[in-house]
């Protein structure tokens, strides 16, 4: 018997060993995965609700970023204006680490200490009375939407349920039902009705359109991007953002300023708003509130406005959490001290400048503000927008077509003149190349 049981125990311990070695051995040896092997697996466990550039990028620092293989690229999409800052900025990651390592999350069934010093920190800076802390930027907007609706049955007097939202043809804001049901793109709403009642739309940069649908006396409100940036950065004519502001404050309607991805320092000013001097209802914020390092986003407006949603009616269990509020303020920081406004304004000027000088017959449009611009590509049987792109990644600089024609330049605001410069000659190299 003693030898029966001192063989099984020296049986087990030999396959314990064995099965040690053989699960442990693939983590030390285990090799990197190349750029097709990445596109595969994500092709095979993800959803495919994304079209991405084949590029698998693993780091990030200032303007640069690099793939698996070690290939070093310009970014010039900056995560749809999430990484104004620049990647990994030292200064936001320092916070996020400090702060992850104390407290991360309370939800708002607590008090934590930092919600409140971000709360005072963002509504000085921006001037208003308070502001609602989100995870992302479509979230921003329902909240926008939902305390737009509040206010009419509140304050304005709307019969209940009969508030009206206009939006501006064009418009991006997100994929959820509310966002879908204000689009004007088929792909974004093709298949997901019924849609959300009370919405309509009128064109963009379109004041007398504006105006009619002002008629109507349960408008509530009108939510517009200062410069729509998903439809292909357009930009509206000078003047247009203070005849909205005259109107909304004519008709009692509230202006809600989409600056998600507008805001922020990228298109030179801390707001693209503040192009105009216009002061929104309500402010929407996020991308790059947190430098592209923890989903945040804000809406901010005054009293009259936000006390109307009571406890229990909106919420978040990650809005206003306390690594959240410590990088925002951390990202927002960075903006002032680094004078990123300035910097966005005087490179975008650089970059437009350099960019009209390319052939007409390929780019036909250049356009945007600060460091917030594209490229209209004119299409052939041999060239587009997205072949475009795919060359200009091999050259070293990466970007994305939008609406099949148009290329986004919206590089991290720290870029340099001599960066804007090198990137220049890889734009003018590649279109030359076709």
């Amino acid at each position: 018997n003693v030898d029966r049981l001192l063989h099984h125990l020296v049986n087990r311990s030999l396959k314990t060993a064995v099965y040690s070695a053989t699960t442990e051995a693939p983590l030390k040896t285990e090799k990197a995965l190349t750029s097709d092997e990445i596109f595969v697996r994500e092709e095979k466990y993800g959803a495919h609700n994304y079209h991405p550039l084949p590029v698998a990028l693993e780091r990030g620092e200032g303007v640069y970023v690099w793939d698996v293989e070690g290939r070093r690229y310009f970014d010039f999409l900056s995560a749809y204006s999430a990484v104004n800052q620049g990647h990994s900025h030292p200064k936001i990651i320092a916070a996020l680490k400090a702060q992850v390592e104390k407290l991360t999350l309370t939800s708002r069934a607590f008090y934590n200490d930092v919600l409140g010093e971000y709360e005072e920190y963002i509504t000085k800076l921006f001037g208003y009375d308070k502001v609602l802390p989100m995870n992302t930027g479509v979230e921003g907007g329902e909240t926008a939407c939902k305390l737009a609706r509040k206010w009419a049955y509140d304050v304005k007097g709307i019969p209940k349920y009969k508030a009206k939202i206009i939006f501006a043809a064009g418009n991006f804001w997100g994929r959820t039902m509310a966002a879908v049901s204000s689009s004007s793109d088929p792909s974004c709403y093709d298949g997901f009705g019924p849609f959300m009642p009370g919405f309509e739309l009128v064109p963009y940069n379109d004041l007398s359109a504006l105006e009619r649908a002002f008629q109507d006396p349960n408008v509530a409100a009108f939510m517009v991007e200062p410069i729509q940036g998903e439809a292909g950065v357009i930009v509206p004519d000078a003047g247009y953002l203070q005849g909205v502001r005259e109107m909304c404050t004519k008709y009692n309607v509230l202006f809600i300023g989409d600056e998600v991805q507008t805001g922020l320092s990228r298109t030179g000013r801390r707001l693209a708003c503040d192009h105009e001097n216009v002061r929104p209802d309500i402010v929407v914020l996020g991308k790059a509130l947190s430098g592209g390092t923890y989903p945040v986003s804000a809406v901010l407006c005054d009293d009259e406005i936000m006390l109307t949603i009571k406890p229990g009616q909106h919420g978040s269990t990650y809005g206003g959490n306390p690594v959240a509020c410590r990088v925002a303020v951390a990202a927002l920081e960075v903006l002032e001290e680094e004078n990123l406004s300035e910097n966005a304004e005087k490179m975008g000027k650089l970059l437009r400048d350099e960019l009209m000088k390319l052939p007409s017959d390929i780019v036909t449009t250049t356009r945007g503000k600060g460091l917030l611009n594209a490229i209209v590509i004119r299409e052939t049987k041999t060239f587009d927008a997205w072949k475009v792109c795919l060359r200009l990644r091999d050259y070293g600089l990466l970007a994305k077509p939008t609406h099949g024609d148009i290329i986004r330049f919206s590089p991290p605001l720290v870029i340099k003149e001599d960066e804007i410069r090198e990137c220049v000659d890889i734009i003018q190299k590649t279109i030359l190349s076709f």
